[in-house]
């Protein structure tokens, strides 16, 4: 079968590595991927743009594309996957009405109170002024959101009053997100460790991926700006068998049951990125897409073949289907260019991925590269997710950054403390 991939990213680059490994598929199409992903083996690129939502159908059509995965949120948002079903064309992926989930925060933050499922408490402003006099009246740690997508950049968790109204600012006056920041949600600070928690949904049932925990703000520590995440880790010992339990009965299963009573049977990847206090979970927010970077180490420990387990969600099929884990845990450092999260340089020349392969259990994940005279040079923001595995996380954390450490570009920044929340943790698989 022949499968076509939407996206150019880290995630892209790992799903099109991953699905072109199944037996299933003779040709893994990747519109409009990325340098690193044309080299793999059955891939090959075409240059259609992710959100081109109409040229993307009309590939799927003239490739006789059999099943479409797409990565980022932008074309399920614009509704994609309406697109390709009206055409007769099997994808993987949330409808339109279901992909609001990550479309609005508003939408999902009004769905959860309306169905229980937990979260944080929060006031909704249409208005830069209403916002204002809201926050006025306390001077707490708050978080600010930007209601519409943002690329991972729309959140302020903020300290104190001051910081609050500088991120309802940037949001509102300056306009930094468009028409994403229309509306803005001011919720409480959650106190806790944070996880990811991936599942297949077919919109009925949930199969749950290992536990992972993404690294979202640009310094060590958890400091600076947020990102579109630092790099990821699995398995997250956060979330002990109690706490994964207490996730799927009371987030994951309440939120698809609810997508449904809503009349937005919800079908693809959901992720629910979390809080867990005190062995409690609590939902900072829902992506309607796999997360990026925890793709990477995720399927990097997958040993089962994603691809009918895709097959199964998108014909709502997928009770009783099992995935099984590599024993080993894995780590994904981004490597970022100077200046990520605002401007950075680009057709920087990078040096050392090869070398950085040489070691046994480890791979380099492309992100925002492309083709120079002599070879790889930077693109984007991230630029590479470098991943590795090991028996245990302090080994796959060595293992890891033993690889970073042989390669390097112009002002490269990566952070230093991926993984190092799971060391001071006893082994919570």
């Amino acid at each position: 079968m022949k499968v076509l991939i939407v996206g150019s990213g880290g995630r892209e680059h790992a799903l099109a590595w991953k699905i072109a490994d199944s037996d299933l598929v003779s040709e893994v199409v990747v519109a409009p991927g990325n340098a690193g992903i044309e080299r793999e083996p059955k891939c090959r690129l075409v240059s259609v743009s992710a959100e081109d939502i109409a040229g993307l159908k009309d590939l799927a059509l003239s490739e006789r594309i059999d099943l479409t995965v797409v990565g980022p949120e932008a074309p399920l948002v614009a509704g994609v996957t309406d697109l390709f079903e009206a055409a007769g064309l099997k994808v993987f992926g949330p409808s339109r009405a279901a992909a609001l989930l990550e479309g609005s925060k508003v939408f999902t933050k009004r769905l959860m109170k309306k169905y229980g499922v937990p979260s944080a408490e929060f006031e909704v402003f249409d208005t830069f002024d209403s916002a204002v006099d809201y926050l006025m009246q306390s001077d707490g740690p708050t978080v600010v959101k930007a209601d519409g997508l943002a690329a991972g950049k729309g959140v302020f968790v903020c300290n104190n009053r001051e910081e609050a109204l500088a991120a309802l600012a940037t949001i509102m006056k300056e306009r930094a997100f468009g028409d994403a920041g229309n509306q803005v949600i001011v919720e409480e600070c959650l106190v806790g460790e944070e996880a990811s928690f991936i599942a297949f949904t077919d919109g009925k049932n949930a199969l749950p991926l290992a536990s992972s925990q993404d690294h979202k703000q640009i310094f060590d520590g958890d400091q600076g700006s947020m990102t579109g995440g630092m790099g990821a880790y699995s398995p997250a010992p956060v979330v002990t068998p109690e706490v994964h339990d207490r996730i799927m009965t009371q987030v994951m299963a309440p939120l698809i049951k609810a997508m449904e009573q809503e009349d937005r049977p919800y079908k693809g990847f959901l992720y629910a990125g979390l809080m867990i206090s005190d062995g409690r979970p609590l939902v900072l927010e829902f992506n309607a897409r796999m997360g990026d970077p925890e793709a990477q180490p995720l399927l990097f420990r997958m040993k089962t073949d994603p691809v009918p387990l895709m097959i199964a969600a998108a014909e709502g099929r997928l009770g009783g289907m099992t995935i099984e884990w590599e024993p080993e845990d894995a780590i994904c450092v981004v490597m970022a260019s100077g200046g990520y999260p605002g401007s950075y340089e680009k057709e920087k020349p990078i040096r050392g991925i090869e070398e950085a392969e040489k070691i046994d259990g480890v791979k380099v994940f492309h992100a925002g590269t492309a083709r120079g005279a002599n070879g790889f040079v930077t693109k984007g923001g991230r630029v590479l997710g470098v991943t590795g595995k090991g028996l245990g996380i302090a080994q796959a954390i060595e293992k890891t950054y033993q690889a970073v450490s042989r390669i390097g570009w112009e002002n490269a920044h990566y952070r230093k403390d991926i993984g190092k929340k799971a060391l001071h943790r006893s082994d919570g698989r």
